[in-house]
């Protein structure tokens, strides 16, 4: 065999693998959007039905077999605030000290090490420690507080990891160009690093908000209530939530077959908050690198 007939046929055999490498990576997207489509198309179809006025601004009546969820979509944008405003300050700056203050340094990479093994803690481990501590110690009570905090420690790896990262991607020219203008290093970090990074950061800050909104572990042994018609009107409330008031009609309500279609609907209706807080990620991401290109 000639040395120009054996390179095509190894041009031959390296063209037939990568065709087959290429297919079976499109089949496996595929799969993982068709799965996603037909979950979300199971549940739209379930519960669109379901989905009205009423449904949207009433509160449950007759043992959650009637009415509808006002008081549970308080109750989650009420601990997703929360939670919020505990995790983005303490997630922010604990990412910028480890990237811009005390990058390869041990201090760095021990809580690094620590924030990795803290995200990879069941949320039911947050719930028990949350009743612990919040509830328990703290004299929180079952609260909104306690549930807050509860799922801010829960959303606190997200938004350090997120920050760091963000702040790794920034070109350390950016950052010498600066300093040697005589800006100082927290001139440097608010007025160059911190706006070239935003795009990033504020999408793993809308994406932790996502992951918050629909657990229910950490809820259920801090802040959630199984009947609570009404709003609240202090942070030492209890109240209902979209996630555990989905699992409680679902398993363990009055009448678990009557209230099946009201299920279905929460459940669209959480879907949705969460595709809505997906998208509106990708809005600001989009929209804060446009203005940063500008700048």
């Amino acid at each position: 065999m000639t040395p120009i007939i054996q390179a095509k046929n190894t041009d031959k055999r390296k063209r037939y693998s990568q065709a087959v490498a290429f297919t079976v990576f499109k089949l496996m997207s595929y799969s993982v959007v068709a799965i996603l489509f037909f979950i979300l198309g199971f549940i739209i179809v379930r519960g669109i039905g379901v989905i009205s006025w009423d449904f949207l601004t009433k509160a449950p009546e007759e043992g959650m077999t009637k009415g509808g969820i006002f008081p549970a979509i308080i109750g989650t944008l009420c601990l997703v605030a929360g939670s919020s405003i505990f995790s983005f300050p303490i997630g922010i700056m604990s990412g910028i000290y480890m990237n811009e203050y005390a990058a390869g340094s041990k201090v760095a990479t021990f809580i690094r090490i620590m924030t990795n093994n803290l995200s990879g803690v069941p949320s039911v481990v947050f719930g028990l420690f949350g009743m612990a501590l919040f509830v328990n110690t703290m004299k929180f009570g079952d609260s909104i507080l306690a549930g807050s905090l509860t799922l801010g420690l829960l959303s606190l790896p997200l938004v350090i990891r997120t920050t760091e990262e963000s702040l790794k991607a920034i070109d350390n020219s950016y950052r010498e160009g600066s300093l040697a203008l005589g800006a100082t290093k927290l001139q440097t970090i608010q007025k160059v690093v911190l706006p070239m990074a935003f795009p990033n950061i504020i999408t793993g800050l809308i994406l932790s908000i996502g992951r918050v909104s629909g657990e229910t572990a950490p809820i259920l042994f801090t802040v959630a209530a199984y009947f609570l018609p009404k709003l609240p009107t202090s942070i030492f409330n209890q109240v209902m939530a979209l996630p555990y008031h989905l699992y409680v009609i679902s398993t363990s309500g009055t009448n678990v077959e009557a209230s099946r279609g009201i299920a279905y609907g929460t459940a669209l209706v959480l879907i949705v908050i969460v595709l809505l807080v997906n998208l509106l990620a990708n809005f600001l991401r989009n929209y804060f690198s446009k203005k940063v290109k500008t700048n």
